[in-house]
């Protein structure tokens, strides 16, 4: 995984190619793995981020059925925080995180709203992804 900060799109592409590739073979483990590397490097720069976050998104789109509670917490529980990580909006990184929410979200519905609920606090103003993953949480339900 630390090709993703390859410079060329292309070798970018093949990680993202080669991250779905074991996913649809190993679903679980690819999962886990990429929530530890980006537990691991929290200075990664986003756009490397985003790269793991989408294909963590396919993998799950795809193996949905398959995914169990435990793996699904873990997903959800990292991708909320990928969302919320910066005040500021980074339009691709927050959309990946969303959308790997919203992915996990066709099946496991309420731990999802469960954990975006948490970042709601009283008398301050939404982070704009929360909102967000709300409306596309509800348009794919």
């Amino acid at each position: 995984m630390d090709a993703t900060t390859d410079k060329e799109p292309l070798v970018q592409e093949q990680i993202y190619n080669a991250l779905c590739y074991l996913g649809e073979a190993e679903p679980e483990e690819i999962l886990h793995c990429c929530d530890e590397y980006l537990r691991q490097h929290d200075k990664l720069a986003y756009p490397h981020r985003v790269i793991i976050l989408k294909a963590m998104e396919t993998v799950v789109k795809n193996n949905i059925s398959s995914l169990d509670k435990s793996t699904a917490k873990v997903v959800i529980f990292l991708a909320s925080n990928e969302m919320t990580k910066s005040k500021e909006v980074v339009w691709e990184w927050q959309q990946a995180a969303s959308s790997v929410l919203v992915a996990v979200g066709q099946r496991f519905i309420n731990k999802v709203m469960e954990e975006v609920l948490t970042k709601f606090q009283p008398g301050i103003l939404p982070h704009y992804f929360v909102m967000q993953t709300f409306a596309n949480l509800a348009v794919s339900n």
